[in-house]
């Protein structure tokens, strides 16, 4: 019970990832804020987290939306009377195209969608992250470790906020809330596996063939899981970490190697 009676705010609750911080969350002992567009989505996540014991708070969130992130904010600190961590998990996906072609507002419009508003969704938390000396954890994407034709405006909008992650970790530190990111690999839930379906469709193979040929190069020979992922993200949230700052933990079973 590692975040026992801990309040963790997360954005962006799909069904994968999102479920799995927020689940796990209340499995190890806290109240969780949940926070996506999706609001039956979030009902159903409430639902299970209400079966763990755990208090769950559904509010309907738009990143996007100034008034969205300030009722977030302000929502979370009158259910609970204080935020111990923030995790931002939402994602607007930015186009997938090369930057040699890719229309320039779109590209403006990843930045702003996913870096300015997850800096905004932030603000609004520092005050009450500054008294519980808090934390916040980004989640990334493994995509800031290599680069691939068509990924470029995926690639800028995450590694701005790596950038943004190690910034707010400098300045506060002092305060005593500490920011850390986690970049997963390929997550094996639904989005991968429909995706997978379809590239063997398109083949005429079968999904395995599609797995094993991702997975062959991987140091474990297997993609990480949802409840992988969100067990780093809940480490990183915790007292657990107490001492850990500015830094970014890659989980993604040994695709990518960072020093």
């Amino acid at each position: 019970m590692y975040l026992q009676d801990k309040v963790i705010v997360v954005s962006g609750v799909g069904p994968d990832l999102g479920r799995q911080i927020a689940v796990r969350g209340a499995a190890a002992g806290a109240d969780v804020v949940l926070a996506a567009r999706t609001v039956p989505r979030l009902e159903e996540v409430a639902a299970e987290i209400k079966e763990l014991g755990r208090r769950a708070l559904v509010v309907p969130f738009d990143m996007t939306i100034e008034a969205d992130a300030a009722r977030l904010a302000e929502a979370a600190v009158a259910e609970f009377g204080k935020v111990d961590a923030l995790v931002h998990n939402a994602l607007v996906m930015p186009p997938i195209k090369k930057l040699a072609d890719v229309d320039l507002d779109a590209v403006q419009a990843g930045f702003s969608n996913n870096v300015i508003s997850a800096l905004r969704t932030t603000r609004l938390f520092i005050p009450a992250l500054t008294e519980t000396k808090g934390a916040v954890v980004v989640v990334n994407s493994m995509v800031i470790r290599y680069s691939q034709l068509g990924m470029g405006p995926y690639k800028m909008a995450k590694s701005g906020l790596l950038a943004m992650a190690s910034s707010l970790a400098t300045e506060l530190g002092p305060k005593g809330i500490r920011v850390n990111s986690v970049a997963p690999g390929h997550i094996w839930g639904e989005s991968l596996k429909w995706y997978f379906s379809y590239l063997a469709r398109k083949r005429g193979v079968e999904p395995d063939e599609i797995y094993a040929e991702t997975a062959k190069n991987i140091d474990l020979l297997r993609l990480p899981e949802p409840d992988e992922i969100a067990d780093a993200v809940l480490f990183l949230a915790s007292p657990l970490s107490r001492g850990i700052t500015g830094q970014c933990l890659d989980v993604n079973c040994g695709e990518y190697h960072h020093h």
